[in-house]
């Protein structure tokens, strides 16, 4: 009869077992044998007096004090250059020179009087002004240029036509007579002669206002009489 094996009770299945259980157990015995190691712990007591020696020592940071800016350069002196001139002599011009930094920069301002604003032409007539226009020689040298000038109209002496007749006009700036007009006639046709007369008149003296010759509008009486 042949004797059979329990599966269960058969160890040689769990050789390969037990053996790395062993190598396990042989492992961690090693293990802790290497770390369980006795040590003398010595404990100091680090109060006390000796607690200073090993303080770190603190520094403070160097701050490099920096340097205050350096003064300004004074502001350069201003050099004036003043002509004395005599009390009746007019200051025409006046030089100030300036120096600025390091540069010899001079600068030149020139004083020049104002020119007087110039009057304006007018042809404004005026009737009267400060100065009246004048004939060339006076009021007796216009009389005699009348006289001499006028030459009675045929017509009016035999129609025995007297008179008198007043005439208006310009002088001008330059003396010349321009606008003349028959102010109060008294027959065409000495009215017609005493503007001939007029007009043929030498250029007069012209009138002036404010020191200037202007237009002045003037009236002259031409008498026609029959002797």
């Amino acid at each position: 009869m042949e004797i059979k094996k329990n599966p269960k009770a058969d160890l040689e299945n769990k050789k390969a077992t037990f053996i790395l259980i062993g190598f396990a157990t042989i492992l961690a015995i090693l293990f802790v044998a290497f770390e369980w190691t006795t040590t003398n712990v010595v404990k100091h007591d680090d109060t006390g007096a000796s607690a200073g020696l090993f303080e770190e020592e603190i520094v403070p940071p160097t701050v490099q004090d920096t340097p205050p800016p350096p003064p300004p350069p004074p502001a350069p002196a201003l050099e004036e250059v003043l002509n004395i001139v005599e009390d009746d002599k007019e200051i025409t011009e006046v030089e100030i020179a300036s120096t600025e930094d390091d540069q010899n920069v001079a600068t030149e301002i020139i004083a020049m009087p104002e020119p007087e604003p110039e009057e304006e032409v007018t042809n404004e007539i005026f009737t009267v002004v400060e100065d009246a226009p004048q004939f060339p020689g006076g009021d007796a040298a216009l009389i005699g240029f009348l006289g001499k000038s006028v030459k009675y109209p045929v017509i009016a002496q035999e129609n025995g036509i007297q008179g008198r007749v007043i005439v208006s006009f310009v002088v001008e700036r330059d003396g010349s007579i321009t606008d003349a007009q028959i102010v109060r006639g008294v027959d065409p046709s000495l009215d017609k002669e005493a503007l001939r007369v007029v007009n043929s008149m030498p250029k007069w003296t012209p009138g002036k206002q404010r020191g200037k010759p202007v237009r002045v509008k003037f009236t002259l009486p031409v008498q026609f009489r029959l002797q």
